[in-house]
């Protein structure tokens, strides 16, 4: 993993001298494909998979497990796993990137080591058959590998190749590589910032923080201190007039037909509980 990621962060790196080369056309396919890779992870395993916070139909899920395979950060069992286990035992040793270890630790270092051994014991103590119960979950488990070199690399690689003519060095160094490093960062500050960084309204007694940073790259992630005092809310956030492309999606996929059951906590309880634990900040 440490060679790897260094040489992913040094083609990434490479990746910024090649945007003035570019089309207009590769760079906006490139974004586009960066949010179709936040929302296999922020709607599809995060919102959905992990915290069941809302029921999306067969169609839905099939989109969001492609865009997570797109996302290439496990598959969603693993990703799901990982995280029930993060929130379950929060900056413990039994937390996979337990932030008490330090920013590096929290944000990339986790991935360089074994496991804490609490990782896996009390991981085995937690119940995941609801995952694996349902069928694109084990379609997308079973297929992973293949399902990435064709949703993280062939894809976004090609596609401006064949449509616009895009060379294939540009395509594959700015719509795979670079992107695919930024989508990763961005998903690491959620474990690393959002929980060092930043202001307690609804708790002050846990580690995790509201970081409009984190908010912004991660695509609504950001509001972690409410989501870890909350997490079963579908949105992750209070709603109201804040940034969270991640619940306009949902809210979108609702009016479409595609979302059900969207889970919130209520304003009594939210406002009970800043009164309750919050530090006065908001």
């Amino acid at each position: 993993n440490v060679v790897l990621m260094t040489l992913l962060h040094i083609g990434a790196v490479y990746s910024l001298s090649l945007i003035p080369k570019a089309q207009l056309l590769t760079l906006i396919w490139a974004y586009l494909c960066f949010l179709m890779t936040a929302l296999g992870v922020t709607a599809g395993a995060h919102r959905l998979w992990s915290h069941r916070s809302y029921k999306a139909k067969l169609p839905l899920r099939m989109f969001l497990a492609a865009a997570n395979s797109m996302a290439f950060q496990n598959d969603i069992f693993e990703w799901c796993r990982d995280h029930r286990v993060h929130h379950k035992y929060s900056e413990t040793d039994a937390d996979p990137h337990n932030a008490c270890r330090g920013f590096f630790f929290s944000h990339i270092g986790w991935l360089f080591v074994r496991k804490h051994r609490d990782v896996i014991e009390k991981g085995r103590k937690l119940d995941f058959t609801d995952l694996l119960d349902d069928p694109v979950v084990r379609f997308q488990r079973k297929y992973y590998k293949s399902s990435v070199v064709l949703m993280c690399f062939v894809i976004p690689t090609l596609v401006p190749w064949y449509i616009w003519g895009e060379s294939l060095w540009n395509s594959y160094f700015l719509a795979s590589i670079l992107r695919y490093t930024i989508s990763l960062n961005v998903t690491w500050l959620v474990n690393s910032a959002a929980h060092m960084y930043g202001n307690r309204p609804y708790d002050k007694y846990i580690s995790p923080r509201q970081n409009a940073f984190v908010t912004l790259g991660a695509i609504g992630e950001g509001f972690h201190n409410y989501h870890h005092t909350f997490p079963f809310d579908y949105s992750a956030s209070e709603l109201g007039l804040k940034f969270n492309p991640t619940t306009w999606f949902i809210d979108f996929m609702f009016w479409l037909g595609l979302v059900t059951d969207r889970k919130q906590a209520p304003k009594e309880m939210i406002l009970a509980r800043k009164e309750r634990t919050g530090d006065g900040s908001a």
